[in-house]
């Protein structure tokens, strides 16, 4: 069972003095010789570690069955007393072989191989080994080891003595009688139970209950108790990420181990408020610090077990930042020189050791944890950077609100007369101050790195860290500077790149302003807007409370009180509303049977038995809806199955683990499992249809995360070093995150190549990269005035500012925003205003007279004003004049399309011009940036009027493709509605929802309140999404190309469950009706080949499926109890249980040409049947108690085929193909269901409709194929 993941224990190791050192010295004590008593060398007494059991003792009475027995190994005791003269050990801390005489096999008695038995015995006995001459109380510690490959393993330590006693004869004592009080001595042993999870509290009370049995036994007895305690904790599973606990009795306790809350966050198994104890919270972020920048570290305390506790909760404070460096939070007094190692570290050392440490050390982070003191080897003083205040502030008025006195909160209750009940209770409260740490903890680092993402460029995976670094506040870049160059930052980097949603993600997400997404939903360049140009000449304190947003929503007040002095009165802190509205999970308990016999074979198969009959209970008895409990009760009877050797029982489990939560899905788990298949399991496997499609998943997974490691670098960017073809520039271009849209890069191209070969040159690029970056800055010290300021909008943004001109309306500069142009006046500051780009009528060059010369002068004529507005601008008119042009084309494009997204087109394009003008700076430099002039050329060459019938019914245009490269196809869209009551402060909101599915398996999911974007890009698969159905407020089903249906949760934003059922591609979804109230929900599916499956909605299993005959089954609808499937060829209505019941096919007009139906529609109401055809531009309409052929044809004009139909009120909205102005567009026809005659038509997509949906009748959107890519808004009359 190589690679499978064992149980609790991976180890149990016994240390302590050798026995003929104890008779030594017991002896020379006894005789007087000696007046001090001595520290003993610590020597290995006994390792013991799985498998304990195996079947060879048994292996007849399974011959012929059909599965491989649990533990495949030979045999191997697996404890030993050490005795130095025949056994002794050897360099690599394994047993040394005896050989059998006679010639059989040798037998290895080894330990795990991870596992270092020279270094232990120190780490064990730290301060060494003191032989005491009373009885002294047992003193627990904690290790952590860490392989050459980062991966760690944790272990407990309880040091307890016991009387040293030898009779007469010299023989060790096996009884309590002792010798006379004087000659007394007591000797310490070292347990240390060793496990691949950081259960620190759970093995420290398995470690107390195996005291309790130790002490009253006799020595003899000693080795066989460890071993079957050994045994014992090798039998417990670990529980799976979620919300299920697993609790085992080892008496007297009741020991809990906790699950991790997610497949990347270790568990929680000590107490994190341990580090606000021992330091305040600004000393706190000190440490945090240290670590971000990974200085080299060293903690010092009296006691060992704080050492470690320390060390693992600042690892839990980063999170998800990961420590990439040696890590040792203990280190004896013999490994001090470890500390002289050139890299960063964390390691931790006995207080003793402080001036010996900080005198032979340069550079280290000393860390007092008994004074909770920092101090630095070199001077005394810590020169650390400050985290940014924003996230520093934020911290510590978080950190005012923490409750970390367990007294205070069990003050009104009376005595628990059950140990377990108290510590029952007092788990319940750790587990939920532990949350509120972790999410303050969290929270800082997402405030300290949430803009990163603005800097990154997924496509050729690039950061762009001088970027980032320019646009950080001045105070905060000492910091960043230090940490974007750390091994953790560029780890944190790799997963931001590959989208990972952790919680960081999550917490971004839910975190960000209403304003921010707004803001995100325009590719325009970054600049400040005025509300933040006002902040920035305000105090830190009032800028604070604004910049945080919504990650500290109720604070003005408390961070106000942060300026004067802080005065409390009591231990109790003040309750600050924490803002961190993230309910706490609830959590389910899964008891163990009581523990076998541990060293028989039989019982312990029993055992495991046992356990999986306990979880098929569990499992049945899970209500329908908690699928995350179930999932944890697959995965766990998964563990179980795979242990006991019950392998195609465990990869069934994992099968349905995979349809109930992927997010779990232990794919190397599983992966190994499979591995290790027999043959005769193998052949098993592949004749369960089910399995074999869950082996051939987890194969190809593993495969692609293979190949995909080796392509994870993050790259920094780098200006070009050679010369330049169009595909290279475009790269680079959008690595410097100076405009990401492809066609755009293409007339940038054009622009910088003209009357030239085409290839651009490195220095020329660095030139204009240069300029952009000079304009950006220049932007950012626009410091208006208050007076100014008010005239403006919060949003808006000052992009170009002119030289001091001469104007019809006195001297100043012209400053051009996305909205306005203006006149800023020299002298006393003031604004006037020139024009709002919309009111614009006119704009030429021109030229003023001044003494015997003429100065080229730009006019502008507004329809607000009679006079027209003239500018001297000198040298600068022809690129005024362009931008001003591009501005107003653009503005005039976005108000008739309803679209912002040309205006922040025309933005970007006006900025380019700037760019190249100023990197050319020769005669051509105009005539290149005419070639940016993209709406002012397409206002000249097409005048894009909107009809009139199209721009009233048009509301809103959004574009779903804004952080891609290209417009992506809008395949389907859905509205799901929204909750009242519903905060949005709890999990998930109450807003409704647009679902919009484009390219290769993207979602993409915008707040439909604002119509901002909530979430971009979740990954759903790799193909074509064919179809969305929101089944309830919780899930929404996405039928996609590649067979399998995928279940998105409204809450989590994730994809974790997976239908694979379906053997073709799934066309069509649709939600069956309930007959009553509490009877099953149910949901329909189809896919192309004609196979039609009805879903158990609460279970996720096929209820029944049946297959029609036809070609290419695309779409299926319930109505009055039988399902109407829609295929190219025919429409067919079908009962529930599969009986064709009546068939349409093509009407008889249609029958010998191409075409094929596209879409259907049941009118309930009228008892009507609507169908439409891919390539005729007509519509159908039958009477569904006869439909044996239309009994009306609706022609609609200009239309070359329809794409999809839905009803609204009492109208049909029709997506189609058609043509306006001689150009293909995508047309919408709305037909009105009385006169059945066309009422509009409305033209807003350059390309085919290929989705409609309705948002409560209100509003209908319609998405457009690729060379669109836009969503379109419209009103519902």
């Amino acid at each position: 069972m190589a690679h499978i993941p064992s149980g609790l224990l991976e180890a149990c190791v016994v240390v302590g003095a050798a026995s003929d050192k104890l008779r030594e010295l017991y002896q020379s004590h006894q005789q007087a010789k000696i007046k001090e008593l001595p520290l003993l060398e610590v020597e290995v007494l006994q390792v013991h570690a799985p498998p304990f059991v195996t079947k060879e003792s048994v292996s007849s009475e399974t011959k012929g069955q059909g599965h491989a027995p649990a533990f495949t190994r030979v045999q191997r005791r697996r404890s030993f007393i050490k005795k130095k003269m025949e056994r002794p050990c050897t360099a690599n801390g394994e047993a040394a072989k005896g050989i059998d005489g006679g010639g059989g096999t040798t037998e290895d008695i080894s330990v795990p191989k991870d596992l270092d038995l020279i270094a232990l015995p120190q780490l064990c006995f730290p301060g060494g080994l003191q032989i005491a001459s009373e009885q002294r109380e047992d003193s627990y510690h904690y290790l952590v080891f860490t392989d050459v490959l980062g991966n760690r393993t944790h272990a407990v330590v309880v040091q307890y003595y016991r009387p040293i006693q030898f009779s007469q004869d010299g023989g060790h004592q096996n009884g309590h009688r002792l010798s006379s009080k004087s000659s007394r001595l007591y000797t310490a042993y070292g347990i240390c139970v060793i496990s691949k999870y950081p259960y620190y509290n759970a093995l420290r009370d398995c470690l107390s209950c195996l005291l309790t049995q130790l002490k009253p036994s006799w020595m003899g007895d000693f080795e066989e108790r460890v071993k079957e305690f050994s045994a014992k904790l090798s039998l417990v599973p670990i529980p799976p990420p979620g919300q299920l606990h697993v609790v085992f009795s080892l008496r007297p306790l009741q020991i809990v181990l906790p699950s991790r809350e997610d497949k990347d966050r270790p568990a929680v198994d000590l107490d994190l408020h341990l580090p606000f104890l021992c330091f305040r919270p600004r000393q706190l972020l000190q440490i945090i610090t240290s670590l971000l920048t990974e200085q080299r570290v060293v903690l010092l305390s009296c006691d060992w077990a704080q050492l470690t506790l320390l060390a693992e909760s600042l690892m839990h404070f980063i999170h998800p930042l990961v420590w990439q460096h040696p890590f040792v939070p203990v280190l004896s007094s013999q490994m001090l020189d470890f500390l002289m190692a050139p890299t960063a570290y964390l390691m931790g050392c006995h207080l003793d050791h402080y001036e010996e440490v900080a005198a032979e050390t340069d550079d280290l982070i000393l860390v007092n944890i008994d004074d909770g003191t920092m101090s630095s080897s070199w001077s005394g003083g810590v020169d650390l950077p400050d985290i940014p205040l924003a996230a520093r502030e934020c911290f510590l008025t978080r950190a005012e609100g923490l409750q970390m006195h367990y007294d205070l909160e069990v003050c009104h209750l009376g005595a628990s007369t059950d140990v377990n009940d108290l510590r029952a209770q007092r788990r319940q409260w750790q587990r939920k101050l532990n949350t509120h740490i972790q999410n303050i903890t969290l929270e800082l680092i997402v405030n300290i790195f949430r803009e990163v993402h603005d800097h990154l460029n997924y496509e050729h995976r690039v950061f762009n860290s001088e970027e980032f670094l320019r646009s950080r506040e001045p105070a905060d870049q000492p910091f960043f500077k230090k940490v974007l160059d750390t091994h953790i930052f560029h780890s944190f980097l790799r997963d931001r790149l590959n989208r990972k949603m952790d919680a960081f993600t999550r917490m971004e997400l839910s975190t960000r302003t209403e304003a921010y997404r707004l803001r995100s939903m325009t590719e325009s360049p970054r600049r400040p807007t005025m509300q933040e140009l006002a902040r920035k000449y305000t105090s830190p304190e009032s800028r604070l409370s604004k910049r945080l947003g919504a990650s500290l929503p109720n604070l003005g007040e408390g961070v106000r009180s942060l300026v004067g002095p802080l005065m409390y009165t009591s231990l109790k802190k003040i309750q600050v509303d924490s803002g961190l509205k993230f309910p706490q999970k609830p959590v389910r308990c899964f008891k163990l049977p009581e523990f076998p016999p541990p060293l028989a074979y039989h019982y312990v198969q029993n055992y495991y038995q046992e356990m999986i009959t306990l979880l098929g209970k569990a499992i049945s008895g899970v209500a329908s809806e908690d699928s995350s409990l179930l999932a944890c009760y697959h995965y766990l009877r998964g563990f179980v199955n795979t242990v006991a050797g019950k392998r195609l029982d465990a990869l069934e489990d994992f099968q349905n683990l995979y349809k109930t939560d992927t997010d779990i899905f232990p794919g190397e788990l599983v992966n190994a499992l499979v591995d290790s298949l027999q043959d005769g399991e193998r052949a098993q496997a592949n004749r369960r249809t089910e399995i074999k499609r869950l082996i051939s998943r987890v194969k190809r997974d593993h495969e692609r995360e293979r190949a995909c490691h080796d392509d994870e670098g993050v790259k920094r960017f780098q200006l070009p070093k050679k010369h330049m073809q169009l595909e290279d520039f475009v790269r680079h271009v959008q690595e410097s995150g100076i405009v990401k849209d492809q066609a755009t890069i293409h007339r940038l191209f054009e622009a910088l190549t003209v009357g030239q070969q085409k290839q651009v040159d490195p220095e020329l690029f660095r030139v204009f990269y240069t300029f952009w970056k000079e304009t950006e800055a220049e932007a950012q010290e626009v410091a208006l005035p208050a007076s100014v300021l008010e005239h403006l909008e919060a949003n808006e943004c000052v992009f170009k500012l002119s030289s001091s001109v001469k104007t019809s309306h006195g001297v100043g500069k012209i400053a051009m925003t996305q909205r306005r142009l203006f006149l800023l006046t020299v002298g006393r500051p003031g604004y006037v205003e020139v024009t709002k780009f919309r009111d614009i009528e006119e704009v030429k060059i021109s030229s003023a007279p001044f003494l015997l010369l003429r100065i080229p002068s730009l006019k502008i004529k507004t329809t607000l004003r009679k006079e027209t507005f003239e500018v001297n601008l000198k040298s600068e008119v022809d690129l005024w004049h362009l931008m001003v042009k591009e501005m107003w084309a653009g503005r005039k494009m976005a108000d008739d399309h309803k679209d912002p997204q040309y205006m922040q087109q025309a933005l970007t394009n006006a900025l380019l011009m700037d760019a190249v003008v100023g990197c050319l700076q020769s005669q051509k430099a105009i005539f290149a940036a005419t070639k940016l002039a993209h709406f002012d050329r397409m206002k000249l060459e097409v005048p894009m009027m909107v009809p009139k019938t199209t721009s009233e019914t048009l509301k809103h245009k959004i574009n779903p493709s804004l952080d891609l490269t290209s417009p992506q196809a809008v395949d389907v869209l859905l509205y799901t509605p929204g909750q009242l009551g519903v905060s949005s402060d709890s999990e998930g909101d109450g807003n409704p929802k647009l679902w919009c599915a484009l390219s290769d398996g993207k979602v993409v999911v915008f707040d439909a309140a604002s119509w901002s974007m909530q979430q971009s890009q979740v990954q759903v698969g790799s193909s074509r999404v064919n179809c969305m159905l929101g089944v309830d407020r919780q899930q929404v089903w996405i039928g996609s190309q590649d067979s399998v249906i995928y279940i998105m949760s409204t809450r989590s934003m994730s994809c974790n469950k997976q239908l694979t059922d379906h053997r073709s591609e799934v066309t069509g979804l649709a939600l069956g009706e309930r007959s009553k109230e509490y009877s099953p929900k149910v949901t329909y599916s189809c896919s192309e080949e004609g196979t039609v499956m009805t879903w158990d909605v609460s279970t996720l299993q096929v209820r029944k499926q049946f297959r029609l005959s036809c070609d290419r089954l695309q779409s299926v609808q319930l109505c009055n109890g039988t399902l109407w499937c829609c295929a190219r060829d025919c429409i067919m209505e079908v009962w529930k249980n599969g009986t064709l019941h009546r068939k349409i096919s093509l009407p008889e007009q249609l029958c010998g040409s191409p075409t094929a139906f596209s879409s259907l529609l049941l009118y309930h109401e009228k008892e009507q049947l609507w169908t439409a055809c891919i390539d005729v531009g007509e519509l159908c309409v039958w009477h569904l108690a006869e439909p044996t052929k239309p009994f009306q044809r609706i022609q609609l004009p200009d239309c070359a085929g329809v794409t999809c139909l839905i009803k609204v009120k009492n109208q049909i909205w029709v997506g189609s193909r058609g043509r306006s102005s001689g150009k293909s567009r995508g047309k919408i026809y709305v037909v009105d269901t009385q006169r059945h005659t066309v009422e509009k038509e409305l033209v807003a997509h350059t390309d085919c409709v290929q989705a409609l949906c309705s948002a409560e009748d209100r509003y209908v959107l319609s998405g457009a194929a690729r060379e669109d890519g836009k969503i379109a808004i419209w009103k519902v009359e």
